[in-house]
């Protein structure tokens, strides 16, 4: 009968195989904690490390996208223009609490981040209104400017050309003493 020791021992070596082995990271000198003995065996081991961009961030951006800042804002709410369409991506709880910009209509992006690669009936059933069209020029903004950077993307990949983003968003609007449309 085996002892208690060679039993552990082979249970450890077989999860061990079973895991992936990673090996230092050549950008970072920090040691990856092991939990088990490193295999020269593993392929997985001798994989190379490298940086990885995300989808819509800072420097996965379009750099042709309008800035739009408060003042510019400010002034489209007072004198809407009919080929300008003001996009807030929050989610519908977000506007309850704090409002929305006058005449922005509301694109949660989060748990709708496909409204512009659907069909236009399909956007108007489930939003309530018609989606802007593809000649308009969208301007998108959420709370702090990340998920309207992250909507922009979207627009843009689904055949919008005309792509704006107000970076400064609700913060900036309601710190600056923005209207409110509740």
């Amino acid at each position: 009968m085996a002892s208690r020791q060679s039993i552990v021992r082979l249970a450890r070596a077989s999860l061990c195989a079973a895991r992936p082995q990673f090996r230092q990271s050549a950008l970072s000198k920090a040691p990856i904690a092991r939990s088990c003995p490193r295999s020269s065996s593993s392929s997985i081991s001798q994989a190379p490390v490298a940086a990885a961009v995300r989808a819509y961030s800072q420097s996965a951006a379009p750099a042709n996208n309008k800035i739009w800042n408060f003042e510019e804002i400010q002034k489209l709410t007072k004198d809407p223009k009919p080929n300008v369409v003001i996009v807030d991506t929050r989610e519908p709880g977000e506007l309850k609490q704090t409002g929305k910009i006058p005449g922005a209509v509301n694109i949660p992006i989060t748990t709708s981040p496909d409204s512009f690669h659907i069909s236009d009936e399909e956007f108007e059933d489930r939003h309530g209104y018609p989606r802007p069209a593809k000649d308009a020029e969208v301007v998108f903004y959420c709370k702090a400017g990340v998920r309207s950077r992250g909507a922009a993307g979207l627009a843009r990949d689904a055949g919008w050309t005309k792509v704006g983003e107000y970076p400064g968003s609700w913060v900036d609007w309601s710190e600056k003493g923005g209207e409110v449309e509740r």
